[in-house]
């Protein structure tokens, strides 16, 4: 456990300050102790033998609030003891908990028709913190404490740090296959539009389709990255490349077609990254990643280290290794498909801890904070376009007040002109929005 309560001190703390200062903190529960340190964390028996990994360690609701913030463990309380100033809130145990995904891990038997932990049943939902990033608020509490007994350490800058603008390539076009222009034929008998739609992208060309939306997406995206520039902006698309017999890998992703091999080519050319958007059959079976990979990389000639789940379907938690052990260096899937908000618990990036070998790994995870359909979904949270616009603003102001980072999933059929949906001009709303960050 030490690597592990070192790695969340330290996180709590932020990367700006400097690691001696974290030596300053205990977490111990022996008074014999205390005099070593300026501050001790109690622990509140989270990780005691007979309790972790049972139903007995999960919070138990309402949460007890301490400094206006929920506590997961422990007391809402501190007291001096010598030179030492002893914290009763189990900071450590919370952050643990959240960070990994602990409770999926307990609650097994809670799962939706695809497998994943919903959002609805978190506890930063039932909670009601799922649009606060608490680990953050465990940080400025910690800090607050500490420049009480020894340190002067400032709070980080209220800027967002970082911005990842992504997109998942789930379908390239709506006609382009004889069996999507014929549909679209058969449905222009009502809606002579959509049939003329059809023809024209099925026999003129990719660019004719209604759901080949990339320059709009990458126009934006790059005003944005030009804006603020590189070092603080990416855009990224994400491209399935295998697939199993499911309805939910359908269509296929033939990177061998010619719309395919230009889309590719396209990206490349606007400067956008290329990462694996792992397949569903692969978060069904994860040993498949390892070979969707190497697929990727062969057809778009880029090695590949970014990775985001298709469906968002990373099932369980230990399934993390299997990125880890196929080269992927970076995940991007932590979001709830029915809730937009904080499901790591932070807006930061911060490392997998592989629970069965309670290792702190390489691979980092970056928190997924919105995603387009989680907004608008009649099954999640069915906002309308004020109400989402609102709601984007609310994270995104919390991002900026923690210096943590934005991951934004946009999908090409999701910004389609049509009245029917929002997402088009709520993306070039926001991004508005962000230029000024």
């Amino acid at each position: 456990m030490s690597e592990i309560i070192d790695y969340i001190l330290h996180f709590l703390l932020g990367e700006q300050f400097q690691p001696h200062i974290a030596e300053k903190i205990g977490y111990t529960s022996n008074p014999e102790e205390f005099e070593k340190y300026k501050l001790v964390i109690i622990p509140s028996g989270f990780f005691d033998k007979d309790t972790y990994n049972t139903e007995k360690s999960l919070p138990t609701l309402p949460l007890t609030i301490w400094e206006e913030t929920p506590i997961l463990f422990g007391e809402a309380k501190t007291e001096q003891i010598g030179e030492t100033k002893v914290i009763y809130a189990d900071l450590v145990a919370g952050t643990f908990f959240l960070i990994t995904r602990y409770e999926e891990v307990i609650r097994r038997d809670v799962r939706d028709v695809h497998g994943r932990f919903p959002g609805k049943e978190s506890l930063p939902y039932r909670a009601g913190f799922i649009d606060r990033p608490l680990v953050e608020e465990y940080g400025k509490l910690l800090r607050i404490q500490l420049r009480e007994v020894c340190c002067d350490i400032p709070e980080p800058p209220e800027q967002i740090k970082k911005i990842y603008l992504t997109h998942d390539l789930d379908q390239i076009a709506h006609f382009r296959t004889i069996r999507g222009m014929i549909g679209g034929f058969l449905r222009g008998i009502k809606r002579p539009k959509e049939g003329q739609k059809a023809l024209k992208s099925f026999f003129k060309g990719l660019r004719y389709d209604p759901w080949y939306t990339f320059p709009f997406l990458y126009k934006v995206d790059n005003e944005l990255i030009g804006q603020i520039g590189n070092e603080r902006s990416e855009a990224i698309l994400f491209i399935r490349s295998g697939g199993g017999k499911r309805k939910e890998d359908k269509p296929f992703s033939n990177l061998l077609h010619p719309d395919y091999k230009n889309l590719i080519r396209y990206s490349k050319r606007k400067g956008i990254l290329l990462g694996l958007h792992t397949s569903y059959a692969a978060g069904i079976t994860p040993y498949l990643i390892q070979d969707e990979k190497k697929k990727l990389e062969f057809h778009t000639r880029t090695s590949i280290s970014y990775n985001r789940h298709h469906y968002l379907n990373c099932r369980e938690p230990e399934d993390m290794r299997f990125l880890l052990e196929s080269g992927i260096t970076d995940d991007f899937t932590m979001g709830y498909a029915d809730m937009a908000g904080f499901r790591l618990g932070t807006c930061r990036p911060v490392k997998w801890i592989n629970l069965k070998t309670m290792e702190v790994t390489n691979l980092t995870l970056h928190p997924l904070t919105i995603m387009d359909g989680s907004l608008s979904d009649k099954r999640y949270m069915f906002m309308n376009a004020f109400d989402a616009f609102q709601y984007c603003l609310q994270l995104f102001e919390c991002v900026e007040k923690y210096n943590g980072e934005l991951v934004l999933l946009w999908h090409n059929t999701m910004v389609e002109k049509t009245p029917k949906l929002y997402h088009r001009k709520l993306y070039k709303d926001i991004v508005k929005y962000l230029k000024t960050k």
